[in-house]
């Protein structure tokens, strides 16, 4: 590991630094004469860059060398790989995500769910509990839609991914969930974050919409402290200065993703577009950048949806995705998962 420590250090800083090095088992040396530049050799641990960073001497960590934290790819190292009924995220697997915003109607949620597969989704996403800007607004249908998603995975066959706000709410929602989502909002819920780690289901992590991909990557990294190791990471756009769409999706952080860690990364272009005339083309831009999944927002009623019904796509334009998404996958060398056939005796 390699410290750039702070110039004009006072003893008492200095020895901090050095006490902290040695009590975790480091060997010490200064690389120049004005000790601002200190080596240490050893073994490192997960937890070790952060407590070099607490400390007041420390400016900056130049090299963490084998001091990686638990989101961070190792040299070499292959993807992570989370498997969810017929969907793979990552090693060369895309998966795709769809369904309305929130679930509210047991009719409509069962026809959606039966239009996405039928057009390559094999995750089904619905919200029961929503958080909302303004407390007035729809809260979503809590356990009725529990139910509502019990039974379109029932019919369907679809694996389900839904929010969960409460930690209090977790065994509820584990029991029809296969994913557990984080939203935007929860990003830096710490007492949440810390719980999921606790569990065993995957979880589907969405970047805060002022969170810098450091920050995002430290949220990751108390699930996985916690000993849930089956993350994905949802980048759904940050928020920018321009009205033209509801917020700036960051096709950049992707690429920087799939190269900082293993774990793998969808998109979410509906919530970054916040209009449906654009969800395609920046779903196609967040494949080619290397997404391991494309979450849409899809609802034939947009104009009667009680949440985010303005961004809503079409079950044609979710088509369309999915077969842009097969195309771009194909020039890598990635498949897209395709849900499996069902018998009358599965149905």
């Amino acid at each position: 590991m390699l410290l750039r420590l702070r110039r004009n250090l006072s003893r008492a800083e200095l020895d901090s630094v050095l006490a902290l090095a040695r009590g975790l088992g480091y060997r010490e040396r200064f690389l120049d004469g004005g000790q601002e530049l200190l080596q240490l050799d050893g073994r490192g641990g997960p937890d070790h860059v952060a407590r070099f960073e607490d400390l007041s001497g420390v400016a900056s960590i130049l090299d963490a060398g084998d001091a990686r934290e638990r989101y961070q790819r190792a040299p070499g190292q292959a993807d992570s790989v989370v498997s969810v009924g017929d969907a793979l995220f990552g090693g060369g697997r895309v998966a795709l995500i769809a369904g309305p915003c929130a679930v509210e109607d047991l009719e409509r949620v069962l026809t959606i769910a039966r239009g996405v597969r039928e057009r390559g989704a094999t995750v089904l996403r619905g919200g029961a509990y929503k958080p909302r800007t303004s407390p007035y607004s729809f809260q979503g249908s809590r356990e009725r839609g529990l139910d509502m998603l019990a039974r379109a995975k029932a019919e369907t066959g679809l694996a389900v991914v839904t929010e969960v706000l409460d930690p209090r709410d977790i065994g509820a929602v584990s029991e029809v969930a296969d994913i557990l989502q984080v939203g935007s909002r929860n990003m830096s819920n710490q007492a949440l974050l810390t719980e999921l780690g606790r569990t065993r289901h995957p979880v589907l992590l969405k970047r805060g919409f002022a969170a810098t991909l450091r920050e995002f990557l430290l949220a990751a990294e108390y699930i996985l402290a916690g000993g849930n190791a089956q993350v994905i990471l949802c980048e759904r756009g940050v928020r920018g200065f321009d009205p033209s769409t509801r917020n700036v999706f960051d096709v950049g952080a992707v690429a920087v993703l799939k190269r900082q860690t293993h774990l793998p990364v969808i998109v979410d272009p509906s919530h970054s577009a916040g209009r449906p005339d654009i969800v395609r083309a920046l779903a196609r831009a967040g494949v080619a950048a290397g997404a391991d999944g494309v979450m849409c927002d899809v609802n034939p009623w947009p104009a009667e949806a009680h949440c985010d019904g303005h961004q809503a796509i079409s079950f044609e334009e979710f088509a369309s995705i999915a077969a842009d998404s097969r195309a771009l996958a194909r020039l890598d060398g990635r498949t897209v998962c395709e849900a499996t056939q069902r018998t009358e005796s599965t149905k």
